[in-house]
């Protein structure tokens, strides 16, 4: 049995403020581009400037909790942005890392690096092992991973490349987690990059104008250490570390996206979009409705903006002037995030002390065998009342093997304990005996009726006398109801004869069938077919009914709607909508002049069977003008 400890260092949760740190990618312009100088500087280890918009002659100034310029390497952003917040890992609290800026400014370098260069997530991986290795004694770590990517809004697992879309789904202690996703246990390092490398080949990428490589889903990797107390309670503390590589904003125009590149970006526009008005709900200080679950990627970072986890953010931006506006916006995203506050708690389960149950003797028998003593005792109870005898007498104290258990406890404990409580403990053994001696008694009471009744039940089935105790009432009978009332049963009801009945012909009143009904009746016969697929008769020569010379002259009347008709006379002929008069202009259109009627038959959607019902409508309806 466990339970879940919610805690801090503190006694309470202790808030902390999201780490914004921005990178400034090196300069890269190409010769036949003009050179017009970067459009943003840094001025300190925490301050940078960007040209004003509005007015090129000032500048825009931020403050931040760690600026990298151009020079900085992997090493010196990992110490200093990233390595503070992974020892809370280990404590049973959750840390996070994501990447942010537009596409080309260099976030999947800056956390996925190169062989020469890694990047956060293989340094931050390897340090996780550094701090298991030296911890303290007395508790047993465990390392797992999963990785995955959203694409299209899709969680897709990159561990299992054949999955499908998974869900994301909460518990009742508010944790994000995602059923079916893949988790692999580490042991090292190195086991980490064997499955690493692989999972990373399965992103998705594309090529755009901007990027030769450019990321197309949100890449995430969880890092889940749990360690166990080897001691009592057994305390288990379980910490994650999600490091996350965001795809970058896109400006369709300037990539020159197409087909499945624009439903992307399209796609991860909308998902950061949402994640910016995530930041601005969290900073309005009001209680609005924080969109969580307008995205699935603000839903995976749920804890770590807003939620109980260290987190840092790594902005990427560029310094070229193609990408001022781009620029401009991630700075003012990285303004926002910083002033975004969390409430980290250590996640503990602790296992709880259960006391040993003290049980009869006949509970351990039906431990140890199963389902044999009970029906044993099924079968005692049956023949127990077969023979007329008592229950009692099989009944046998179940306290008293306790009994003996607890002196025997308190004759160890009384040996333990000091001289002041050995009165109490004295008294408490007396009490015992006491005990045990009156349970022997009643089991001899008991015994002795027990082999009375035992002894005047076989007296009775050899003697074959009648009951000691015989009574002489008749037993009590229910009255019956039919014989008080016996005019039910003459209401007998006679099967219905059909031979009495008088066919419909010979009734004296003869009702009128109404108009609604013909034309019901009438309209079914028109509907049902024949089972050989053929029209009925009365439908197959109605022409032969029809004058020749009317039937011939409403042909060429119809033809001639057909030719020359508009849209307005074509459909007032019977049998057209809008959607046949606008088939028959195109075919028209196409083909010309219809030069039979049978040509209809040509048209998309007039079937041998319509084009015969629209004939007779047609046909029909002039004849009746």
């Amino acid at each position: 049995m466990a339970q879940r400890v919610a805690q801090s260092d503190g006694g309470n949760k202790k808030a902390t403020r999201v780490r914004v740190a921005v990178r400034l990618r090196p300069y890269m312009s190409k010769p036949d581009e003009k050179d017009e100088g970067p459009c943003v500087r840094g001025l300190d280890s925490q301050n940078l400037e960007i040209v004003n918009w509005r007015n090129a002659t000032e500048t825009v100034k931020y403050h931040f909790d760690a600026f990298h310029g151009e020079q900085t390497t992997q090493q010196e952003v990992f110490l200093s942005s990233v390595k503070p917040i992974l020892p809370h890992i280990l404590k049973g609290q959750n840390a996070s890392v994501f990447a942010y800026g537009p596409t080309g400014a260099g976030k999947t370098h800056t956390m996925m690096g190169s062989s020469e260069q890694p990047g956060v997530i293989p340094r931050a991986v390897r340090e996780v092992f550094n701090l298991v290795k030296a911890e303290d004694e007395g508790w047993d770590y465990s390392i797992g991973m999963s990785y995955l990517e959203i694409y299209n809004e899709k969680v897709l697992d990159l561990l299992s490349p054949n999955s499908q879309d998974l869900p994301i789904r909460e518990d009742r202690d508010k944790n994000i987690l995602i059923p079916g996703l893949t988790h692999m246990t580490i042991s090292s390092f190195s086991d980490f990059d064997k499955h690493f490398v692989p999972a990373s080949l399965n992103r998705t990428t594309a090529s755009t104008k901007l990027n030769q490589r450019s990321s197309r889903s949100h890449a995430v990797l969880l890092i889940k250490v749990v360690r166990t107390q080897r001691i009592l309670p057994h305390r288990q503390q379980t910490g994650k570390l999600y490091l996350v590589d965001l795809a970058g904003s896109e400006d369709n125009r300037r990539t020159g996206n197409q087909g499945i590149r624009l439903k992307e970006s399209g796609a991860i526009n909308l998902s950061l979009f949402t994640l910016s008005k995530v930041v601005d709900s969290l900073n309005s200080g009001t209680a609005v409705r924080v969109p969580y679950r307008d995205s699935k990627l603000t839903r995976l970072l749920q804890d770590s903006l807003g939620g109980s986890a260290h987190s840092v953010m790594i902005t990427n931006i560029a310094p070229e002037y193609k990408y001022y506006f781009d620029t401009f916006s991630a700075l003012n995203f990285a303004a926002k995030s910083k002033l975004i506050v969390n409430k980290p708690f250590t996640r503990e389960t602790m296992a709880v002390p259960t006391l040993p149950v003290k049980r009869g003797r006949d509970e351990h028998e039906a431990q140890g065998s199963g389902t044999q003593p009970q029906k044993k005792r099924q079968k005692e109870e049956r023949k127990t009342e077969q023979d007329g005898s008592s229950p009692s007498s099989h009944i046998h104290s179940p306290s008293e093997p306790s009994v003996m258990d607890r002196l025997i406890a308190l004759e160890k404990l009384m040996m333990s304990c000091q001289e002041k409580d050995r009165l109490g403990m004295l008294k408490d053994v007396a009490q015992s005996r006491k005990e045990i001696q009156e349970l022997k008694e009643k089991q001899k009471e008991f015994e002795s009726k027990a082999m009375l009744f035992s002894r005047l039940g076989g007296e009775k089935s050899s003697a074959k006398q009648e009951p000691a105790f015989k009574n002489n009432i008749a037993p009590l009978q229910r009255k019956q109801l039919t014989a008080s009332k016996p005019n039910k049963q003459q209401a007998v009801v006679q099967p219905l004869q059909v031979s009495q009945l008088q066919p419909l012909q010979q009734l004296a009143v003869v009702k009128k069938q109404s108009v609604c009904v013909k034309r019901k009746e009438r309209k079914l016969s028109d509907q049902v077919e024949p089972p050989d697929g053929k029209e009925n008769i009365m439908d197959s020569g109605w022409e032969s009914q029809v004058d020749n010379s009317m039937l011939e002259q409403s042909r060429q009347k119809i033809l001639q709607v057909l030719n020359t008709g508009s849209l307005k006379e074509l459909k007032g002929l019977q049998q057209i909508g809008d959607k046949k008069a606008k088939l028959i202009l195109g075919w028209r259109e196409i083909h010309g002049h219809f030069t039979k009627l049978e040509d209809l038959g040509k048209v998309e959607g007039m079937t041998e069977k319509r084009f015969s019902t629209f004939m007779k409508a047609n046909i029909l309806s002039a004849m009746g003008k």
